[in-house]
């Protein structure tokens, strides 16, 4: 008979729950995305101790690169938090840009256990291009997206992870998220009694990654997967439509979510000067050019991804009898509504610049 899932010290299970808990084993499901006819979600609980092999032996399948995700909590007040709490504080995310594979193995590799068992750190790999990613959630749940069912299935039984009709996670029970700094040091996995209080500190070891990785911020928001195939279908348009090469080498995927932080910054204020807000502009520009020329399928799932933040992006501006003239390339056949009016919230190099233009005066 299996034994109960065995969690990272980080996740701690209510005593009132243990009984029930039993039913937490080692396994995986998956389901099909939503929106996606041949990609998949696989959803696993794994074992505390083989969680850095797993996840070693899975980086093997984005062969020369992929980009490392770090979630965490900037300043966790408490060294522990009920899972039944509604108010929950909101975690950073931070994506590395593209690096050789090995390169972020080996860095990772000083902080993977204390990332493994701290009840407040997520982190993973992903390669857009690829349609490939990995992430080991806070909750000590490991998700994969994959549009290669068959190999995945294949690897999670080849390290002893069963299927399951229906996963039990730990999520369907009362636990508490811990700091490593809330533990006696001989509780601690044995991989982590030589570290200092400093070390243990997630708000410290994670700032050290993201120095290290060279990783920056991300909004939580826009989600999305394109498959592999969608991938070279997109980079092959953009290869043969887009005038600037610099724009056309960047990750579709990547464009999306830059479309989405920008919009997001608007949103907030925009601090930035006109070029800096045109060039925010230009990323639609481009996205657009992909929907115009791409397959109908395509195209509506693109549409599909942007409606939200181009929703958001509508609700910011004002002025809207007024028009922000686009460059003349790329030629577009929709009317570009983004180039329509202009945020409410402007910084004071952007407003200085729309005054020096005569925007206000029209």
């Amino acid at each position: 008979m299996s034994q109960m899932l065995e969690l990272p010290v980080g996740l701690r299970r209510w005593p009132s729950e243990r009984f029930a808990a039993t039913r937490q084993k080692e396994g995986f499901e998956i389901s099909l995305l939503e929106g996606c006819d041949n990609a998949y979600r696989f959803t696993a609980t794994i074992n505390a101790d083989k969680v850095a092999t797993i996840f070693r032996n899975f980086s093997r399948f984005f062969d020369e690169e992929a980009f490392f995700i770090l979630e965490h909590y900037p300043e966790v007040a408490l060294p522990s938090r009920p899972s039944s709490t509604l108010e929950r504080p909101i975690p950073l995310v931070h994506y590395s840009p593209y690096l050789p594979t090995d390169e972020i193995l080996q860095t990772i590799e000083p902080y993977m256990q204390r990332m493994i068992h701290d009840g407040f750190v997520g982190f993973g790999l992903a390669n857009n291009r690829k349609g490939l990613e990995l992430f080991f959630s806070e909750e000590k749940v490991m998700t994969f997206f994959t549009d290669n069912h068959l190999r995945l299935s294949d690897f999670l039984q080849r390290h002893q992870v069963p299927h399951c009709q229906k996963l039990t996670l730990p999520a369907d029970f009362g636990h508490d998220h811990l700091s490593l700094l809330g533990f006696p040091r001989e509780s601690l996995p044995a991989e982590l009694h030589g570290f200092s209080d400093s070390e243990l500190d997630s708000n410290i070891f994670c700032e050290e990654l993201i120095d290290q990785l060279d990783m920056y911020q991300v909004e939580e928001g826009l989600s999305f997967f394109l498959t592999r195939k969608e991938q070279e279908q997109i980079a092959e348009l953009m290869e043969a439509e887009v005038k600037d090469e610099a724009l056309a080498e960047i990750d579709f995927g990547s464009l999306l979510l830059d479309w989405s932080d920008f919009v997001n910054e608007c949103e907030t204020g925009f601090e930035g000067d006109l070029w800096e807000y045109r060039q925010g502009l230009k990323i639609r520009d481009i996205i657009q050019l992909v929907i115009e020329v791409a397959p109908s399928t395509l195209a509506d799932k693109i549409n599909s991804i942007v409606k939200e933040p181009d929703q958001m992006f509508l609700n910011t501006l004002t002025d809207l009898r007024k028009r922000l003239d686009p460059p003349s390339e790329p030629q577009l056949q929709q009317e570009r509504f983004w180039y329509q009016g202009m945020v409410r919230k402007q910084g004071i190099d952007l407003r200085r610049d729309l005054i020096r233009q005569g925007w206000f005066q029209r």
